[in-house]
């Protein structure tokens, strides 16, 4: 778990396998996923429903409110995606996830702690989002050049799903109607993904949901399909929608894990190409602890809705592998990035966070 410092607060996300900090910049994707995974284990289960993890959250709250929001260009506000120990920004992404990840945090914190300003901070960051995403990018900073064709990238659409799903909850109908547009929006940009003849979930496509030219067009992430799988299987739960749940584990819950099962030496590879050439990231054939957790519930999500025993197998499967190879029983906690072999390929801790952790051992309701 990260280690908090004392102040201005927020968390150490660069610790090594023996427990240290090694560097202490704070990375703001993480102090939100932090500040959300305390305030949902406090509200959630009984046993840690404890006044010190309320605390933790609350004071990473405060740091996030503090420190993480940057008033961007035409007065947008943007959320840096890197701060000093003192909380000085270093970094800002030409991208939205440092504030969906921001909007995550605030929701959840006004839950656990009643504070109507935090869900409002929430509402007013997303309906920011939703500006840069369907209406005008620019607030973003990155430039329009003549050469760069307009992409639909699987984690726009999946990450606004997940923040509809997280801003509705048990908020009652009105607000489940407010954003059901912009779900329904989430979810067709998610299926153009599905590519030829249903038989690959491909990460990038142009905006009309054609396949692109080259190894971007070609690039699959199983690991995020399977992610997305698990959004859209919620999101069919909520709608009754039982088309979308059979498209949701047919195509990004069975097809991703055919494809990106490493058959020879275990567990999902972490970027492949359609066509079969070799991916341009150069971490393609390593092992990482995210897609796996984002498996687990995957498959045990789509099992509990159609208790098909196949999905159980290969939930047990993800299992094995996952508690057998990340798991570090020497010092605790988990390592982050194996080989393809499933070898530790690098020790530290921490930017592994446990927010995929989380998710995946508490069950998908998280």
């Amino acid at each position: 778990m990260m280690h908090m410092s004392c102040f201005p607060r927020g968390f150490f996300t660069c610790i090594g396998r023996d427990g240290k900090v090694f560097d202490e910049l704070k990375y703001v994707w993480l102090q939100g996923r932090q500040v959300w995974m305390y305030c949902r284990l406090y509200r959630t289960m009984d046993r840690f429903h404890k006044p010190e993890i309320l605390e933790a959250a609350k004071a990473g709250g405060t740091f996030l409110r503090k420190f993480a929001r940057i008033m961007g260009s035409g007065g947008q506000w943007k959320c840096a995606f890197c701060l000093t120990r003192e909380g000085k920004a270093v970094k800002i992404q030409r991208t939205i996830f440092s504030e969906c990840f921001y909007v995550m945090a605030m929701d959840e914190l006004s839950r656990a702690t009643g504070d109507t300003d935090m869900q409002l901070e929430a509402e007013q960051m997303m309906e920011q989002l939703i500006y840069w995403v369907q209406v005008d990018s620019s607030g973003l900073g990155r430039p329009h050049l003549p050469g760069d064709v307009p992409t639909n990238s699987m984690a726009v659409p999946m990450m606004l799903l997940c923040l509809v799903q997280q801003i509705t909850e048990g908020r009652g109908q009105k607000v489940a109607e407010k954003y059901r547009d912009l779900g329904n929006w989430c979810v067709q940009q998610i299926l153009q993904h599905v590519q030829r003849d249903g038989t690959a979930v491909l990460e990038n496509v142009s905006f009309d949901g054609t396949e692109l030219q080259g190894c971007q067009g070609r690039l699959q992430n199983p690991g995020h399909a399977l992610e997305a799988g698990w959004f859209l299987l919620q999101y069919s739960t909520q709608w009754g929608d039982k088309e979308l749940q059979k498209t949701a584990i047919s195509k990004f819950v069975e097809v991703p894990y055919q494809s990106g099962w490493d058959k020879e030496h275990g567990g999902l590879f972490y970027f492949l190409d359609v066509d079969g050439n070799c991916p341009t990231q150069l971490e393609w054939s390593m092992k990482l602890w995210w897609p796996h957790c984002e498996a687990l519930v995957a498959f045990l999500m789509a099992y509990q809705q159609t208790k098909k025993p196949e999905l159980l197998d290969m939930f047990s499967q993800v299992y094995e592998y996952t508690f057998n190879h990340f798991p570090d029983a020497e010092n605790g906690e988990w390592f982050g990035y194996l080989t393809q072999e499933g070898k530790v390929a690098l020790d530290f801790k921490g930017g592994p966070n446990c927010f995929h952790h989380f998710r995946s051992i508490c069950g998908s309701t998280a």
